[in-house]
């Protein structure tokens, strides 16, 4: 019983002290995404300590764990109910509501009829797919027909992107910011009541031991859509698979640098990865858009057979309510700094990929 309790308490102090060590390596990295995860057994573990025998020794480890169980909740209740924000709803001068769906479909899922089902279910306005490669890119025809606007970028190194739009779409582009074979997209839409935003579609690699090393192109994609950001005067919204989380740094970073909104803020995690295991599930697919973005519903639907479960949204567009700037959060000086020099060292990365992968 004490070695359990002595094993679990010594993980969870090294999950814990790892994310805060400032090292771009996947090891300092990677535990971050699971601290959600860390506070449960944390709770546990604690709660598991009052079965034993309470000497010097078990009053410092529950001191410990009481420690990092507040300081994980401190973080963590922000993405809940539980944490306090203004409900802001739009004018009635606001948008047609509008949909989107976001789904990394995983490369080397073959049910694209699932997806393609999901799709004509929803009847989302646009839809951005990642991890999509030749083989999805001709499932996805027969929805053409309802998408007649497209921006496709094509890969077969899990880093293909396509984006669908019933939406007018007026300009579109694909940024390689940090790397030949990362792609982002970017495309200007008109919806038909006459207000105009930019979507962007991000995917940058994680950091972990079977894919890239370090942090650092993950990073710099990121911030470089941040940076492009700020240089678009029109509602934006960027989604896609982060391969991070909401609490660190980089996308705190991210979220300064951008001026835009987190609406997980206040209201809930929403987790999407891996779609099998309920409970080694991670919130990696992010959503943030600019003050102008009412999301009325932001959640995960059901999952088609990829590793990541898709993201809903449902949202308008308001240009008279401008109440949602005070959630907006900007980078002081220093953190500029920090994120051009991030940017750079994404750029020097070299991530030495596949140009085609196999399962």
């Amino acid at each position: 019983m004490w070695e359990l309790y002595f094993v679990l308490s010594i993980l969870i102090v090294l999950f814990s002290v790892l994310p805060k060590i400032p090292g771009t390596y996947w090891v300092f990295r990677v535990p971050d995404f699971g601290k959600i995860q860390v506070f449960i057994i944390a709770v546990l573990t604690f709660g598991f300590g009052f079965f034993l025998e309470k000497d010097l020794t078990w009053k410092i480890a529950q001191g410990i764990l009481a420690f990092l169980i507040i300081y994980h909740g401190i973080v963590l209740i922000k993405y809940t109910p539980l944490y306090p924000v203004k409900d802001h709803k739009p004018s009635d001068k606001a948008s047609k509501p509008l949909q989107f769906i976001s789904a990394n479909v995983y490369q080397f899922n073959t049910d694209y009829n699932q997806f393609i089902n999901l799709i004509n279910k929803c009847k989302p306005d646009v839809f951005l797919t990642m991890e999509s490669n030749g083989d999805w890119e001709n499932a996805l025809t027969v929805l053409e027909k309802d998408y007649p606007f497209q921006h496709k970028v094509t890969l077969e190194n899990t880093y293909g992107m396509h984006f669908y739009s019933k939406l007018e779409i007026s300009e579109s582009k694909t940024h390689f910011f940090v790397a030949d074979d990362i792609p982002s997209i970017e495309a200007h839409l008109k919806t038909e009541d006459g207000f105009e935003f930019v979507f962007f579609g991000v995917h940058p690699p994680p950091p972990s031991p079977t894919e890239e090393k370090t942090s650092k192109e993950r990073d710099g994609d990121l911030l470089s859509t941040a940076k492009r950001v700020k240089e678009i005067d029109k509602p934006v919204i960027v989604v896609g698979d982060f391969n991070n989380v909401a609490w660190s740094k980089s996308s705190i970073l991210f979220r300064k640098t951008s001026e835009l909104i987190d609406p997980r803020v206040g209201h809930a995690f929403i987790s999407t990865f891996h779609a099998k295991y309920r409970f080694f599930r991670f919130p990696i697919d992010l959503m943030f858009h600019s003050e102008e973005i009412f999301i009325d519903t932001l959640k995960t639907l059901e999952n088609f057979g990829s590793d990541h479960l898709p993201v809903y949204c449902k949202f308008k567009i308001d240009h008279v309510n401008d109440d949602q700037e005070e959630r907006i959060d900007t980078a002081d000086a220093e953190e500029k700094a920090e994120a051009e020099e991030m940017i750079e060292e994404g750029k020097k990365e070299d991530g030495q990929r596949d140009a085609i992968v196999t399962e």
